[in-house]
C-alpha cells in the first residue's frame, strides 16, 4: 500500500467506525501513530512474526515495569527535553539551569526539613565517602528564593534506589530540602555511584541488539520549586565518571557537571560538622520566573507516591 491508502485504510478502521462522543486529540494521535507504524511495516517489510514479537517485547517490558527506563535509553525523554528547550525558548523563556530528564524512579513524599537534611541512614557510611552538596537557590539575576523546594534522590552504593530496592530503608537517599532565608541548601550524604540497567532485562536486550550498554555516571536528581518561578527537573553528573559524556541516558549537559572536591580543612569540617574529611560538591540553581504564555514546565506522569513517618 502507498500513504495515501494506508490513511484512508487507518480512517476506515478506527475514525468512520465511531459511534460514541469521540475524544479529538486521542483520536489525532491515534490516526497518525497508526498510519506511521502502518508506513514502517511497509518500507521495513515486517512479517507477521516481527509485528507479534515486537508487541510481546512491550508486554515483557510493562511487566518489567521498564518501558521508563526504555523511555530514557532510547532518547525519548531527551528529545522531549530538547523540544522543551525549543519551546521554551520560542517564548522567551531563557536562561537559568539547564533541565534534562527526570528519569523513572522519583518517590514523592520525601521527608521534608529546612536548610539541612541527611539523606543516607548510615548502613554504607563505612564503605563509601561521607559527601555534603550544598547551593543556593536564586532567581536569573541572583536574588535569592528563600523557601525554594529542592527535593534530591540518588543510588546508594550499588546503584540501587530505595522503594525499587527492599533492601534499603524507607526514603533512603531521597529528601526534600526547604531552602532557607539565604537561599541556601546543604545535603548530607554518601558518595552516589552509578548503575547499569538490569543485565538480562528487556531495556539491555535492545541496547545489546543495537550494541550498546546501558550504564550511567554517578548523578543526583533534583526538583527544584518555588512559587512564581518555572519547576526545575535537572540533575548533576559528577566529574571523572567514566560514563560522564556516555551516559546510556543521554542526561548529561553543559552547566551540569559537577566536582567533587576533596575537602580536609578542619575549619571547613567544623562549619559543616563532619568528623572527618569528606567529598564536596557544590550546585547552585537559578531558577526562572513563569510567564504567560510559556509552555508548561510541569510534566503530568505517573509516579509513585509514598508519605514519610
Amino acid at each position: 500500500m502507498n500513504r495515501q491508502e494506508i490513511d484512508l485504510l487507518v480512517k476506515k478502521m478506527n475514525v468512520e467506525t465511531a459511534t460514541g462522543v469521540v475524544d479529538e486529540r486521542i483520536q489525532q494521535i491515534v490516526v497518525r501513530l497508526l498510519g506511521d507504524l502502518f508506513q514502517a511495516i511497509e518500507d521495513l517489510d515486517l512479517s507477521p512474526s516481527e509485528v507479534w514479537k515486537g508487541l510481546e517485547y512491550f508486554t515483557d517490558a510493562g511487566q518489567a515495569n521498564e518501558l521508563g527506563l526504555l523511555a530514557a535509553g532510547l532518547g525519548l525523554e531527551h528529545f522531549l527535553d530538547l523540544r522543551s528547550d525549543e519551546a521554551d525558548a520560542q517564548a522567551g523563556v531563557l536562561g537559568g539551569t539547564p533541565r534534562t530528564i527526570e528519569g523513572p524512579l522519583y518517590v514523592s513524599g520525601a521527608p521534608e526539613s529546612v536548610g539541612f537534611a541527611r539523606m543516607d541512614d548510615g548502613t554504607e557510611s563505612d564503605k563509601l565517602d561521607l559527601l555534603f552538596i550544598e547551593g543556593t537557590v536564586t532567581d536569573v539575576d541572583g536574588n535569592v528564593i528563600e523557601g525554594a523546594k529542592v527535593e534530591m534522590w540518588h543510588a546508594n552504593g550499588l546503584g540501587m534506589y530505595s522503594f525499587f530496592d527492599n533492601s534499603q530503608s524507607e526514603f533512603n537517599l531521597r529528601r526534600t530540602i526547604m531552602a532557607d532565608g539565604n537561599g541556601h541548601y546543604v545535603a548530607q550524604t554518601t558518595m552516589p555511584v552509578g548503575y547499569g540497567c538490569p543485565p538480562e532485562g528487556t531495556t539491555q536486550a535492545v541496547l545489546n541488539k543495537l550494541g550498546r550498554h546501558g550504564n550511567r555516571p554517578s548523578h543526583v536528581h533534583y526538583f527544584v520549586s518555588a512559587p512564581g518561578f518555572r519547576k526545575l527537573t535537572t540533575q548533576f553528573n559528577i566529574e571523572g565518571d567514566q560514563y560522564l559524556w556516555d551516559d546510556f541516558a543521554f542526561a548529561t549537559r553543559e552547566g551540569l557537571v559537577a566536582v567533587a572536591a576533596d575537602v580536609s580543612d578542619a575549619a571547613e569540617m567544623a562549619r559543616l560538622g563532619a568528623d572527618k574529611p569528606f567529598k564536596h560538591i557544590v550546585f547552585d540553581v537559578k531558577l526562572v520566573a513563569e510567564k504567560a504564555g510559556a509552555p508548561a514546565a510541569e510534566v503530568d506522569r505517573r509516579r509513585v507516591a509514598l508519605a514519610s513517618v
